[in-house]
């Protein structure tokens, strides 16, 4: 294919329009970063050596590509890394869900509308927009669906620095956004990296709820709650569930207590706002949701994708962690005889904490 390098393109100038246009397509932030990712790689890995991935083979069934961009996508030269902020204004403070163990607490990025869905049509528009200017040339875009190490790129991108909870944060909006990418072969002059804010502060590590964030910038997943309750299949571990709270899908516990979030505002997506009263639900009745309406209420939903096994047994884990009351015994004893041996099990620990 013709690529628009061999060509008179001005690249600073398109640079310059690039941030323009993603800005016009909504995203806050737009950077440009090259691709050489040793220490980010080094990190990487370290953590796998250690087994911090848990279940998730996916991190190291792709050999160098994650790290090496121009191996997922030859003839890489540099990567387009957007920022889109997801806070919904509308919803229910996570505090006031949080400390009310009767209700469900969902990660306030899986509120609403799937970002994956979102990002990527816009990344494609801005594709669009580069290829109208400058002719046909080579990308690729991802939003957190590929082998891409997405926060190093981001850091080098300008976006943010990663922080002790190993979150992209940026200084003047927070944490609380999304991250995508466009793998180009345009060699657009790159950002230079966000520096770390972090300091002395360690917040993220003493309010984890498991202790997953095992040392500054280091997560063991397997501890993590947002790892138990989405990426985990099989029985969350025993030891684990009575710290994971009312937490059902997620858990930004490491957000709200970071000091940067106070300069976070909400989106003005009306995609991301909360829906099905998904942002403060009763426990309860979630629990006693058929499959057919787990699937009518998380369509279009980033929850759908973990099934409605593991939803319910996220639920039961909740439950068992729910002040003692009969409404709480009975819910759960409406499963006792679920057909899935890991839903039955963990309603038996639940009605056990129930019923000592």
């Amino acid at each position: 294919m013709h690529s628009a390098q061999n060509s008179n393109v001005d690249f600073a100038r398109l640079t310059a329009d690039i941030k323009a246009w993603g800005r016009e397509l909504g995203f806050q932030q737009v950077g440009i970063a090259d691709t050489n990712l040793s220490a980010a790689e080094t990190h990487l890995l370290s953590w796998l050596d250690q087994g911090r991935h848990g279940e998730m083979a996916y991190m190291q069934a792709h050999g160098s590509r994650r790290s090496h961009p121009e191996e997922l996508v030859p003839g890489t030269l540099r990567v387009i890394s957007v920022r889109l902020d997801y806070l919904p204004g509308m919803a229910i403070d996570s505090e006031t869900v949080l400390r009310h163990p009767e209700l469900g607490f969902v990660s306030r990025y899986a509120l609403g509308r799937d970002y994956h869905k979102i990002l990527r049509h816009r990344l494609q528009k801005l594709a669009d927009r580069i290829q109208a200017q400058v002719g046909p040339f080579r990308y690729r875009a991802f939003t957190d669906s590929a082998p891409v190490l997405e926060k190093a790129l981001a850091e080098k991108a300008g976006l943010g620095w990663i922080g002790k909870h190993t979150n992209l944060i940026d200084k003047d909006t927070g944490s609380w956004f999304f991250i995508g990418e466009l793998y180009t072969d345009l060699p657009l002059p790159a950002d230079q990296p966000s520096p770390n804010h972090c300091g002395t502060c360690h917040a993220c590590l003493d309010i984890c709820p498991t202790q997953a964030i095992v040392a500054p910038y280091q997560l063991d997943a397997r501890r993590c709650i947002s790892y138990l309750t989405i990426e985990l299949r099989g029985p969350i571990p025993v030891e684990l569930r009575s710290l994971v709270g009312n937490r059902i899908y997620g858990c930004d516990d490491c957000q709200l207590v970071c000091p940067w979030n106070h300069f976070a505002k909400p989106s003005s997506e009306s995609d991301f706002a909360p829906r099905h009263g998904l942002d403060a639900p009763e426990l309860t009745e979630l629990f006693s949701w058929t499959e057919e309406e787990f699937l009518r209420h998380t369509e279009g939903s980033a929850i759908r994708r973990i099934g409605y096994e593991c939803w319910l047994r996220n639920i039961a884990v909740a439950l068992g962690n729910a002040p003692k009351h009969e409404a709480v015994i009975g819910a759960l004893q409406t499963r006792a005889e679920h057909p899935s041996e890991m839903v039955r099990e963990h309603v038996l620990w639940a009605l056990e904490r129930q019923n000592p």
